[in-house]
């Protein structure tokens, strides 16, 4: 029992460092959901300016 002190220090550490790693880990899920959302939106704006404005009319070079 005299070595209690360096099993809880070696615990400690060990919760810390998977702790940090987990909000490592979230943060970085956060920043790739913003990065995808926004890459969405420039898809969708593309595709929204490359469709002709009189495209519900029948095509006649068809």
């Amino acid at each position: 029992m005299e070595h209690l002190g360096y099993l809880f220090a070696a615990y400690s550490i060990i919760f810390a460092v998977i702790f940090l790693y987990v909000l490592f880990i979230w943060r970085r899920q956060a920043a790739l959901d913003a990065e995808l959302r926004s890459l969405e939106a420039r898809m969708a704006s593309l595709d929204q300016a490359s469709v002709p404005a009189d495209s519900t009319e029948p095509r006649s070079d068809i």
